[in-house]
């Protein structure tokens, strides 16, 4: 999957490309402009408002997973890959990661789960 490609990319806020940094909502728009050519615009809340609804159970390798994570709904996104695995870009380790849904402090803030396919 494409975005396994930017694991270790330094985190950059407003971040938009792999060269420069990226920042969550900037890996989702450069991921998907880059595998897909799809434009996926706007900081995470707006990113969300654009997708569609899916239960988190139902969830597919691509699809967007969306976090509380300042007090703020729709405040961090990432990218899902499977086996209860994302890949997002936090500013707590200042680089692209993986980590799983059920990992403590993301299964706390979880808000919900959207895709852009059908």
């Amino acid at each position: 999957m494409f975005a396994l490609g930017l694991i270790d990319t330094g985190y950059r806020f407003g971040g938009k490309n792999p060269e420069a940094g990226l920042d969550c909502s900037g890996m989702v728009s450069y991921i998907f402009n880059q595998a897909t050519g799809l434009k996926v615009t706007g900081n995470a809340a707006e990113i969300a408002r654009k997708g569609l609804p899916i239960e988190k159970s139902r969830l597919q390798p691509g699809d967007l997973v969306f976090f509380n994570t300042r007090n703020a709904p729709f405040s961090h996104v990432g990218v899902y890959i499977g086996d209860d695995r994302f890949v997002h870009a936090p500013s707590s380790t200042g680089r692209v990661r993986i980590d799983r849904l059920s990992a403590g402090y993301f299964a706390a803030r979880f808000e919900a789960a959207r895709s852009y396919f059908d």
